[in-house]
């Protein structure tokens, strides 16, 4: 990409459901995705188990040698509700833990077709984006048109003035895993000078119980 400044990505997370949808091609692009990312030697970060559109991108990834992490909520292994996570785990508390834990530890976010709590994910990291909280590249992968919809309501409510043009740009969509990968690397966040001088930052305390999750 000539002229374009492409920042290095080392790890994604991928937001995606247990389930597998009515259509094959979300399988077969859960997977392509899983394949790209391995290729291009980026790690994963994911929800954790093996079930559906997770177990396809998590399984990939492993396949191609690269690091696999899951971030699951300690509720989730019992009984093995969601199966075995594919690579290591971190378990968390909370579901608001759990994400704050992905923000940390990831350096760009995929969203693939699911239902409400890859929609909630998704859009608290817009959110928090937004908020200048973090400033790292968010993006769906639209199959088979699956996120048309969405795009054309954030599109209207851009119309509509409840979206300022500066937000609406870090929403990023691509149909194909290959095109969405080079958007999130050409990705250049701009933030809102009006929130510049919100202090976002995590307590110490805080750190010092991730810092010590993760050594563990």
């Amino acid at each position: 990409m000539k002229g374009v400044s492409v920042r290095k990505i080392k790890k994604k997370f991928v937001f995606c459901g247990a389930n597998s949808g009515k259509d094959a091609a979300f399988v077969n692009a859960a997977f392509h995705l899983g394949e790209v990312l391995g290729k291009r030697k980026i790690d994963l970060v994911y929800g954790g188990g093996r079930l559906g559109l997770m177990g396809c991108v998590s399984t990939a990834v492993a396949q191609h040698e690269r690091q696999v992490l899951g971030i699951i909520p300690s509720a989730f292994t019992v009984n093995n509700l969601v199966g075995e996570t594919c690579g290591k785990e971190i378990k968390v508390a909370t579901m608001h833990e759990r994400l704050l834990t992905m923000m940390e530890l990831s350096d760009a976010f995929i969203a693939l077709p699911s239902g409400f709590g890859t929609l909630e994910e998704l859009f608290q990291m817009i959110s928090w984006a937004q908020l200048n909280i973090h400033s790292k590249p968010i993006g769906v992968l639209n199959i088979n048109g699956f996120f048309n919809c969405l795009l054309s309501f954030v599109d209207h409510a851009v119309e509509q003035e409840f979206i300022t043009q500066r937000a609406r740009k870090i929403l990023i969509s691509a149909t194909t895993a290959d095109e969405l990968v080079d958007k999130l690397q050409a990705f250049r966040f701009e933030p809102n000078p009006a929130l510049s001088k919100l202090k976002w930052s995590p307590s110490s305390s805080q750190k010092e119980k991730l810092d010590l999750t993760l050594h563990l």
